[in-house]
């Protein structure tokens, strides 16, 4: 599929990596001379510096050959304006990174209905969202969530002593008494997709899908079900921490800001009145100290910093602080981050690259059952897909022990209505269910790719 990307800064460049590894034919536009430069040295990929609202410029990058154009500069307003004149000039779809909070739900909608945007992209609310998501559930690493929240996949990192250690998988249900489904396994290097015969340990990052009810059932049994945080910490004043704070106070939180930018308090105070915003460097071991860091149940390093944040963050868990969770834009950091034991990562980019190549391969295959939602899952070495499954699906009304699935593949969840199954042998997919999928090794566009 032909593809347009407007802007190659952290978060355009990683779509591109992950578009042209998905094997789509991308064409990369930037303003700046270097950065299409050090574009064309790392990727085999067409690449034209100019301005993206220039009409000469996206002809000449052959817009309206293009199915998708995406425009993720770091100018909201000229990503709108680049994203119509594509429309128009004849881009099949267009999708805007929207970032400014002034652009609330309401305008955004008239602005996206006026402007014909396939979707509109705000990394630091998903981020937020993703963040929210943990703090109210903190034994979990990560969560996800599929067809509305009527299913979740968390992860989580089964620590020494854990009562999971030693447990086959398939004893988990008789055990504990739940229908959760224990879906992916990463133990250090190598991820697996286990099957009833595979034994836990501690220090393994487990993936497991069920209703969020189940999952509190089952932590609540382990013994590591840990309440809602209720007194958070957010280090730097990004807008991130903006969303961030106001979904918190919106849930009962108390929130405390730290940022080293005057100006950027005097707006957040501004903003967020029920918040409390400190002014000062919370690099500083004492700030962080007088703040009351021993006392908080969650700290949130949000800086422009990768490095800051693991540093501030180590620092945080080293004084017992609960819940610990860093923003680590950088993969390798990530990486680094892990094996430091800071198991909570977010990274905006990444979040934004799923969606986008969630929406690429719906694309692709707009008639089957098409792919809704994507996530990159145990440090990007396996995915989990929610499918729509459409008439005439091959593998609909087949109990799925008769299935012949292709090997790393597993069918974690199936949403029928309001009704969340975790599915056994004797089960069957149905016109109009949702799917979900773990998969490892495997590029799945549509439902039928499980089968051999």
């Amino acid at each position: 599929m032909r593809i347009i990307i407007a802007g190659c800064g952290k978060i355009g460049s990683n779509v591109l990596n992950s578009l042209t590894s998905e094997g789509h034919d991308v064409i990369a536009l930037d303003a700046d001379s270097s950065v299409i430069e050090e574009i064309t040295n790392i990727y085999d990929v067409m690449a034209i510096c100019g301005n993206c609202a220039d009409c000469e410029t996206l002809e000449e990058a052959g817009v309206d050959k293009a199915e998708l154009f995406l425009a993720v500069t770091g100018s909201d307003e000229l990503n709108m304006l680049s994203c119509f004149i594509a429309k128009k000039m004849g881009a099949g779809h267009t999708i805007a990174r929207i970032r400014n909070p002034e652009y609330n739900d309401r305008s955004l909608g008239f602005m996206r209905q006026q402007l014909d945007l396939s979707m509109s992209i705000n990394p630091e609310l998903l981020a937020a969202r993703e963040l929210f998501n943990v703090l109210k559930l903190p034994s979990a690493v990560k969560i996800e969530s599929f067809s509305r929240r009527n299913l979740e996949m968390i992860e989580m990192r089964l620590k020494e002593g854990s009562a999971l250690d030693g447990v086959k998988l398939s004893e988990l249900k008789s055990k504990y008494n739940t229908k959760v489904l224990i879906c992916v396994v990463q133990r250090g290097e190598n991820v697996y997709i286990p099957d009833g015969n595979f034994v836990l340990q501690s220090g393994d990052k487990i993936g497991m899908t069920a209703g969020h009810t189940e999952i509190q059932k089952l932590m609540k049994s382990l013994g590591i079900l840990r309440k809602q945080s209720k007194n958070v910490m957010i280090l730097g004043g990004s807008k991130t921490s903006y969303y961030l704070s106001k979904m918190l106070i919106s849930s009962g939180a108390s929130v405390k800001i730290i940022e080293r930018d005057l100006e950027r308090c005097n707006a957040l105070c501004e903003n967020l009145p029920q918040a409390m915003i400190i002014h000062g460097d919370g690099a500083q071991q004492e700030l962080l100290l007088e703040e009351g860091l021993r006392s908080l149940d969650a700290f949130v390093a949000l800086t422009g910093m990768d490095e800051e944040n693991i540093l501030i963050s180590i620092y945080a868990a080293a004084n017992s602080v609960p819940k610990v969770i860093s923003k680590v834009n950088r993969d390798e950091l990530a990486l680094m981050a892990e094996r430091l034991r800071l198991d909570s990562i977010v990274s905006p980019k990444n979040i934004t690259s799923d969606i986008i190549v969630s929406y690429a391969r719906a694309l692709e295959n707009s008639m089957g059952s098409n792919v809704e939602t994507l996530y990159k899952i145990m440090d990007g070495r396996a995915e989990a897909l929610e499918f729509n499954v459409h008439q005439g699906s091959k593998i609909t009304d087949i109990p799925l022990k008769d299935l012949q699935l292709k090997s790393n593949i597993l069918i974690a969840g199936i949403i029928r209505g309001r009704k969340t199954i975790i599915p056994g042998g004797d089960d069957v997919i149905m016109h109009g269910d949702k799917v979900i999928v773990i998969a490892r090794d495997q590029r799945l566009q549509d439902l039928s790719d499980i089968i051999k």
